[in-house]
């Protein structure tokens, strides 16, 4: 596979409010709307996320993640009405987590200390 960009997608149940929700956590809105159903940003130059109300295109899951300055994020998104779990110490990286208004997982993590081993 020559990936050249991902995009996860995640279900809504109402597209304005999750669109609010992701706004205030990715700090500006959607860069898309390909369809009624259908935002999509443009997170990085090798991909990006969408979220949708259509059970086609998304389905329930989760998202992770990496900030540079996850105690700087954190406080960033409790302004915007977003609050975070505690922190979370593990092995590679610190996580903190929170639920969208459906209940998807969103699981910000610092970049890990240390090389994942080898499969």
């Amino acid at each position: 596979m020559e990936l050249e960009k991902i995009y996860p997608s995640l279900l809504t149940a109402d597209l304005a409010a999750a669109e609010r929700w992701y706004t205030a956590l990715f700090g500006r809105g959607p860069d898309y709307r390909p369809m009624p159903t259908l935002l999509h940003w443009e997170l990085s130059e090798r991909g990006g996320f969408m979220l949708s109300s259509s059970e086609e295109i998304a389905s329930r899951g989760s998202i992770f993640l990496y900030i540079v300055d996850l105690a700087a994020e954190r406080r960033r998104l409790e302004k915007a009405g977003i609050a975070f779990g505690e922190d979370i110490t593990g092995d590679y990286s610190t996580l903190a987590q929170a639920r969208d208004p459906d209940g998807n997982l969103i699981t910000l993590a610092s970049p890990p200390s240390k090389p994942f081993p080898p499969a």
